[in-house]
């Protein structure tokens, strides 16, 4: 240090900041507050004030009277919910919500998944046409794709049931065959986000561990349950939710496949009775009130799902 001004060695200091590890100061740590503000902002006026009127309006009697200005809003604060719960079809119909959501999600992951594996195995121009084929099938419009369906099976016109030798079988006349023909629409729809996601995961793998596994006699199921399914695991979090919110909220393949919900209803999920309770017969409140509920069920299972992956130390 010998021979250098006292001032030169004051402005190199000023210019690494304080030493001896000293915390930077408060403006260096709201920076990033700062850059994210204009999102924040956007988001708080598209989601915030939303969920706001959402759950507002469920604690009101708030129906097309009201709506017209000929009758005054009242304040009913849990009736409505009370009302909700106390209804047989209400609690029928979350059962259901519940149960198809589910099958949606499981086979969405399993075909995702699968083809993802798949698309490590082939040429590369297979894996270009199956991948601009998921591609196709992911960009179509949800009515589009959904109308497409019904004509393939169609009673009358479609080829499937000439493929399967079914005659004029309906299936949207039964339950469980329509649940069945929008579970195939929606799984068709959905699988290629799971699909890209998880290919690029797998990409990232280290080839050395898919070798050593492999020359360790492991089959490809083997490697993908103790390889790369927990080395996937954040990934499959992510599209695991994506697709839990999804299809818990599945409306317009529902709406247009089953013409409304299925014959007296038998076809019904939370978002189409929202719709009929909301729109239909000019219940705003109570329609407001199974919204309220489809979004505390999905937090709750965002949520459950995040800490159970943090506990496994998958998460921060």
């Amino acid at each position: 240090m010998s021979g250098t001004p006292a001032g030169a060695v004051r402005r190199t200091r000023s210019r690494r900041g304080p030493a001896h590890g000293t915390p930077r100061p408060w403006p260096d740590r709201s920076l990033p507050w700062i850059y994210l503000a204009p999102a924040l902002l956007v988001l708080g006026g598209l989601l915030v004030y939303p969920v706001w009127q959402l759950g507002l309006i469920s604690l009101l009697e708030y129906t097309q009277a009201q709506v017209s200005g000929g009758e005054p809003t009242s304040f009913r604060g849990l009736g409505n919910y009370r009302e909700l719960f106390g209804d047989e079809q209400f609690r029928q119909v979350l059962l259901t919500t519940v149960l198809f959501a589910a099958a949606c999600v499981g086979g969405t992951l399993a075909v995702g998944c699968g083809l993802a594996v798949l698309l490590t195995r082939v040429r590369a121009l297979p894996r270009l046409a199956l991948m601009l084929a998921a591609l196709g099938a992911w960009a179509t419009p949800a009515v589009t794709g959904s109308t497409v369906w019904l004509l393939l099976f169609d009673p009358d016109f479609g080829p499937v049931n000439r493929v399967l030798g079914l005659g004029d079988h309906s299936w949207t006349y039964g339950r469980y065959s329509a649940f069945l023909l929008v579970l195939l629409e929606v799984v068709w729809c959905s699988f290629p986000f799971v699909m890209v996601t998880v290919y690029a995961g797998i990409r990232a793998v280290p080839s050395e561990v898919l070798e050593a596994a492999a020359l360790d006699g492991a089959s490809q199921w083997r490697i993908w349950r103790s390889v790369l399914a927990p080395m996937l695991r954040p990934i499959l979090a992510i599209v695991t939710i994506q697709s839990v919110i999804w299809d818990f909220k599945v409306f317009t393949q529902i709406y247009v496949m089953t013409n409304g919900g299925g014959i007296a209803g038998q076809n019904l999920v939370l978002n189409v009775y929202a719709y009929q309770r909301a729109f239909a017969s000019s219940e705003y409140g109570l329609g407001s009130a199974i919204g309220v509920v489809m979004l505390l069920i999905l937090l709750a299972v965002t949520l459950g799902y995040l800490r159970l992956l943090r506990r496994q130390g998958e998460v921060l």
